[in-house]
């Protein structure tokens, strides 16, 4: 479909919401409806402000019959826009509520208020009334509640539009769509329709329906048999994204031979596909992807429905494969297909031939398939192509020079294929249409010459990881119409060319991460009006001072540099647009400026990792779309400020490792939103505050260990029912261990694999957290999501370890060594199937060593030295293979191996199993380390975690191939959407 040129589009808005011109005007009674109408709406952007004066006929959206004057047409819908990440932009929408003054206009047959926001409003029963109504159009409106049945009594309704985006508009009965008889089109996508039963009965009920579209309604029954089926002028029915789970595709569609589109993606059927899907002879459109549990073959009868133009068979056929799925297209169906995706199929085998006699075909997505081999020749048969999408597959083979000849293709998608091979300028000779290249992590070497001159005029250019240095190439400064561009990780080195920043003039994003380009950046980067919305430049050697950029940036990315000097003091207000910001692991020094705070849309602020200095800034009122805030690992002094209590946006505060002192400010309890409070390494001193467990629900990582914080552990704190790691460790903590702690849910259930976790990988933005083990500082990063822990070590903590903790099942840390503990180790820490790590060392201990342990299967490090243990060391199992005296050295009335002491003859205590803790330098004994060692110091580090436990190897190993630099791959992916809103690009 053609794209509406940008410039017209604006203009294409104003006539389609004016009113055309009449020779009569408004009636009173009419115009005083309306201004009842607009008491009741709420209007940020002064749309109706034309609604003034005598003649409404003339007031935007309001069109008047041309003899009688009567208002029959109400159209405020509201041009539909996106945000930078891609949503739907409500900020000029109407609100409020419905006022039944509409009732005055009698002869109204056209009502839109479709993409506005009334959130929490009603469909109005009253709308049941307006009698003439013809046409209505909610879809997007933001209505919610039960759909009125009185809807039913609009005898002349033929247009019917309530879809949703989300399921809290919803009927439990929909007998009323059956009264208006003249319906022609219906569009319930996104009403929760669960609980409705016979509604394919009640459609089958209106003789004139045209259009069906009921996607995403939770509907579960998908009827197998109609008495008598109706839908004798059916064009466009749409089904998808339903849960009809036990059911298959009912005979009587295909009877329905008036058919064109067929939507059916997504919606759990079973069994085979039918012959008798070939009677559809007048079907245009098929969607039958994502229906894992068909089983057979696709029928050939599909070959024989010759006026298919597209085909949608992605991750549905479980018994094909690719060679034989060519013999289903063998009919007349392969000169009318244009558009085929068979996508996530599991193909393993070669790229066949006969995909070269689809000489109609425009779009061919084979994606996410273990497709191997080369890309052959019979692709350049292809002459109609303009779309051809193969990524994530196993293609290893040459790329044929026939991909040249490929006049009309627009996308080129390889990415994600261990191609590793050459191509040429041959590669891309008849390529004049291209216009978005993504060979992303194919391992492609580009040999072109320095002159070349592409015959195309690239959009969108992804080349990360493909090997292009250490020259910078040089054709990519003809590519004048390149918005984006991706040189990730290509092996570019050296200064940046002076003809790349004029580059930067023209593009919205710009991706230079990863490389080994050094040198200083030019003063100040006049980008051009139209400058880059993002640019990364991350992970590069570049030094010197921050230059000065262009003011609409939106996202920037430098971190891991050489950069050095100040952050200039007005940097805030030079960048009032941008949204994420990450200066962390230079150079820097001198102090965090004000202007930072005054950042409107800031939501990403990282400068960790510097050398910056002086107080936090108190003025962080503004910033209050603000989600991820980290000032770590910098030379920071003063206290916390109490603004940051007003981001209540906020998800990650880091201010771990620096010299704040003082209290907590109370105000912190209004980061609602917080998931991760780290605090670590610091002077910060008081009593806890009860707030951090009252206010911050949703917090899910919590440290504050290495400060000086007194008192007792609040109560409070067992209210945080969803956190998962808690670090209160070498403090000056009292009292007692709270049994309330059993209350932390989030560490009662058992995971054994680390996919399992309720942390959202995905959502939650990772930080760096600094660990101790054997005296060397670890950065414990990515895996910190992974963890379930509770550090309490090197307190003043005293009485006994309360029985309910033993209530944490899916505790995989336990530290509460250097307190002053008495009494038992619990016998039912047995009950702790998860716990891979234990240190009860340097208390004060007492009784035998339980034999719960023995069932401690994943228990992988072990420290109970310098208590008041008593009698043998349990043997056996795993146990037995402890074989270092140190894990329980220091109690005098234990004997036994490992321990030099041997037992009496008549001792029967018996003991659990365990795994070998890690030998090395100093052993485990982590009093020998310090104070504030903790957890640190003797397992949960990267390399403990990966070869002690399989299953989060295997999910590290998924998680770093999977979420790379996780904050800027989100924004990257937002920028691609905001360009499609906004320049017309041509956007998978």
């Amino acid at each position: 479909m053609a794209s509406v040129p940008l410039h017209v589009a604006p203009l294409l808005s104003l006539l389609c919401t004016q009113p055309l011109i009449s020779t009569a005007r408004c009636l009173q009674q009419e115009r005083n409806a309306l201004l009842g109408f607009k008491a009741g709406i709420k209007d940020p952007t002064n749309k109706l402000a034309s609604w003034v004066g005598d003649d409404c006929c003339r007031w935007r959206g309001v069109h008047c019959s041309n003899t009688t004057g009567r208002v029959v047409q109400l159209d405020l819908h509201n041009p539909q826009s996106l945000n930078y990440d891609g949503s739907p932009d409500y900020g000029g929408s109407l609100s409020g509520e419905i006022s039944p003054s509409l009732l005055g206009l009698e002869h109204l047959s056209y009502l839109d208020l479709s993409v506005n926001y009334f959130v929490g409003a009603t469909i109005p029963k009253f709308m049941g009334s307006l009698k003439e109504l013809t046409y209505i159009n909610f879809s997007r409106a933001g209505f919610a509640g039960i759909i009125p049945p009185e809807l039913g009594n609009l005898s002349n309704l033929r247009h019917l539009d309530l879809y949703s985006l989300a399921p809290t508009l919803y009927a439990k009965d929909v007998r009323w769509i059956s009264s208006p008889s003249s319906l022609r089109y219906l569009n319930m996508g996104g009403v929760n329709l669960i609980s409705v039963t016979h509604w394919l009965q009640v459609l089958n009920m209106l003789p004139s329906i045209t259009e069906i579209h009921l996607s995403s309604c939770q509907l579960h029954d998908l009827p197998q048999t109609l008495p008598q089926t109706n839908f004798t002028i059916l064009s466009v029915l749409d089904l998808s994204d339903n849960t009809f789970n036990s059911s298959r595709i009912p005979d009587y569609l295909f009877h329905t031979r008036s058919i064109k589109h067929l939507d059916l993606r997504a919606s759990e059927l079973r069994g085979v596909v039918p012959v008798d899907i070939g009677n559809l002879t007048s079907l245009e459109y098929l969607d039958l992807s994502y229906n894992v549990h068909f089983v057979g073959r696709m029928p050939r009868s599909l070959g024989r429905l010759c006026n298919l133009h597209t085909l949608y068979l992605s991750a549905s056929l479980s018994s094909d494969n690719l060679a034989e799925f060519g013999e289903v297209l063998d009919g007349c169906s392969r000169n009318s297909l244009e558009e085929l995706s068979l996508e996530a199929n599991g193909f393993f085998e070669p790229l066949p031939d006969w995909l070269g006699n689809l000489q109609n075909l425009k779009t061919l997505d084979l994606s996410s398939n273990n497709l191997y081999g080369p890309i052959p020749a019979s692709i350049g048969r292809m002459s109609s192509l303009e779309n051809l999408y193969l990524a994530r597959n196993g293609l290893n083979g040459t790329v044929s020079e026939s991909i040249g000849q490929l006049s009309k293709l627009e996308y080129l998608d390889l990415s994600f294929n261990p191609l590793e091979t050459v191509i040429s300028e041959a590669h891309f000779t008849n390529l004049t249409s291209l216009n978005y290249l993504e060979l992303t992590e194919s391992s492609l070497a580009l040999d072109v010459s320095s002159d070349w001159i592409p015959p195309f005029q690239l959009e969108v250019i992804h080349l990360s990881s493909c090997r292009l240095g250490p020259q910078f190439p040089a054709w990519i400064r003809t590519q004048v119409n390149a918005f984006i561009l991706d040189m990730t990780n290509t092996g570019l080195a050296g200064s940046i060319p002076d003809w790349f920043w004029e580059v930067l003039s023209h593009l919205n994003v710009a991706e230079l991460s990863l490389n080994q380009i050094g040198g200083e950046m030019p003063r100040i980067l006049k980008v051009g009006e139209y400058g880059p919305l993002s640019l990364n430049l991350s992970s590069n050697h570049l030094e010197g001072p921050i230059p000065i950029f262009s003011p609409n940036l939106m996202t920037l990315d430098l971190s891991n540099n050489s950069l050095s000097g100040t952050i200039p003091p007005a940097f805030g207000k030079a960048l009032p647009y941008l949204i994420f910001l990450s200066l962390c692991a230079n150079n820097l020094h001198g102090g965090i400026p004000y202007s930072l705070c005054n950042m409107r849309f800031l939501r990403f602020l990282v400068l960790s990792n510097n050398h910056l200095s002086g107080e936090i800034p108190d003025c962080w009122e503004n910033s209050v779309r603000m989600q991820f805030l980290s000032l770590a690992n910098n030379n920071l002094s003063g206290v916390v400020p109490s603004s940051i209590g007003s981001l209540a946006l906020l998800n990650v505060l880091d201010l771990s490792h620096n010299s704040l002192g003082g209290g907590l400010p109370v105000s912190l309890k209004g980061c609602k939103e917080l998931v991760l409070l780290n605090l670590e390494q610091n002077k910060i001193t008081g009593d806890l505050p009860t707030g951090i467990g009252e206010s911050l629900s949703r917090l899910l990582i919590l440290s504050l260990r290495s400060n000086m914080f007194t008192g007792d552990i609040p109560l409070e704190l067992s209210q945080l029912s969803l956190l998962h790691f808690l670090d209160l460790s070498n403090n000056k903590l009292s009292g007692i261990i709270p049994a309330s702690f059993k209350n932390f849910t989030g560490m009662r259930v058992v995971r054994r694999r680390a996919g399992e976790s309720y942390v959202n990988f995905w959502r939650t933005p990772m930080v760096v957290m600094q660990v101790v083990m054997k005296g060397r500082d670890l950065d414990y990063g990515k895996l910190l999501s992974l963890l379930t822990s509770i550090d309490l070590s090197d307190n003043n903590l005293s009485g006994q370890i309360p029985e309910e903790l033993m209530d944490l099942a899916g505790l995989r840390n336990l530290n509460l060594s250097g307190n002053s503990l008495t009494g038992e180790i619990p016998e039912r820490i047995g009950e702790l199937r998860s716990l891979e790590s234990l240190d009860l060392s340097r208390n004060e201990l007492s009784g035998p060593i339980p034999s719960g342990l023995s069932s401690l299967n994943f228990l992988s490090q072990l420290n109970l030295s310098y208590n008041y243990l008593s009698g043998k060391v349990p043997s056996g199992g795993q146990l037995q293979t402890f074989n270092d005296p140190s894990v329980f050295v220091g109690n005098h009335d234990l004997c036994g191996f490992p321990l030099p002491v041997n037992c009496h003859v008549d001792d029967k205590t018996q003991g659990p199993d365990s795994f070998a803790h890690d030998g090395g330098e100093g052993g485990i004994l982590w009093c020998g380390l310090g104070a504030g060692t903790g957890f640190a110091a003797g397992f949960w580090t990267v390399f403990g975690v990966l070869v002690l436990n399989r299953w989060w190897r295997i999910a590290y190993f998924r998680f770093v191939d999977a979420i790379y630099d996780v904050i800027y791959v989100a924004f990257a992916r937002n920028m691609t959407k905001l360009k499609r809103s906004l320049f017309g690009g041509r956007m998978r």
